[in-house]
């Protein structure tokens, strides 16, 4: 898939390293630097890939996924606002599903930086009654720097709705989310202090958070850091093996290679008032480990 991507024909040169290239009608924004590659479509100003130089990709896409609009990309980080999940319609928001404005790029040797923007029309009107302004700003270079900026005058709930690249759903960890979560699939609270390990299908919102999270992969030998900012909960979540195969834009086993840690406004929604915005933003970068000693535990079944 993303191969693909990056042999498209160039429609546009924007700049040394930011083109336009199109799937069909989708048009997507891509970054070919050498520090990182990086794919942002302008549906939803949803980054849908970030590789540094010399790394496997850090977020993963589905192969299944529909390049249509109005339908949501399964994969990368969508931007989930002004709700989060199924509470209204469309699931997740509309931001995710609408045509953001490119407004502005700079580039040097470290990386790329661009800006989209997203408002209020009749179309948003009609399924929420506010004024608003939203502006996303992507830094990609050999980190992954995303931050969402709401202005206006409302509460929103919102999630950065990260898909991880993993080798395998059956041996990653995940610390620093806190003690205290809701499982949605029981609809109960309780309390760990163990880090994460996926067993089947996997619905969490995390509370009471840390500011950065680690991503464990023993095989791959490498740990992804993912730093939360204004951020009050982290959502994670994996399909498991039966919803993945009832899924139209999942492969029947694409649940394996992705893991979700998302960067959420759940328990604490955005609040901008009085010509002051809110903000959610999350830093990403990769290091690699020599062995399996940083590895605490294994998750692989008994």
């Amino acid at each position: 898939m993303l191969d693909k991507i990056f042999s498209l024909p160039v429609v546009e040169q924007i700049s040394p390293y930011i083109s336009q290239r199109n799937i069909g009608d989708f048009p997507l924004i891509v970054v070919s630097h050498p520090k990182a590659r990086g794919v942002i479509s302008l549906q939803g100003a949803h980054l849908m890939t970030w590789q540094p130089n010399n790394e496997k990709p850090v977020l993963w896409v589905s192969d299944n996924t529909h390049f249509r609009a109005g339908t949501a990309i399964r994969g990368g980080i969508p931007i989930c606002w002004p709700w989060f999940g199924s509470s209204a319609t469309p699931s997740h928001g509309f931001a995710r599903i609408l045509p953001w404005e490119f407004k502005a790029h700079t580039e040097n040797e470290n990386g790329v930086i661009l800006t989209f923007t997203l408002q209020d029309n009749t179309y948003t009107h009609q399924l929420w009654p506010h004024e608003f302004t939203l502006i996303a700003r992507f830094k990609l270079g050999e980190t992954c720097e995303i931050e969402l900026e709401a202005h206006g005058e409302y509460q929103a709930t919102c999630a950065l709705h990260s898909y991880f690249n993993i080798s395998d759903i059956n041996r990653v960890q995940v610390s620093g989310l806190g003690s205290h979560f809701i499982d949605t699939l029981s609809d109960r609270e309780q309390y760990t202090h163990e880090d994460l390990a996926f067993h089947g299908r996997t619905d969490r919102i995390y509370t009471e958070p840390d500011d950065f999270s680690l991503l464990r992969d023993p095989v791959w030998k490498r740990t992804v850091e993912i730093h939360h900012a204004h951020h009050s909960d982290i959502v994670c979540w994996n399909p498991g093996a039966a919803l993945s195969s009832s899924m139209e834009d999942m492969s029947k086993e694409g649940y394996k290679n992705m893991a979700c840690i998302e960067t959420a406004r759940i328990n604490n929604p955005l609040k901008p008032k009085n010509g002051h915005p809110d903000r959610l933003s999350i830093v990403i970068r990769c290091r690699k480990f020599l062995d399996n000693s940083q590895f605490n535990g294994s998750n692989e079944k008994k």
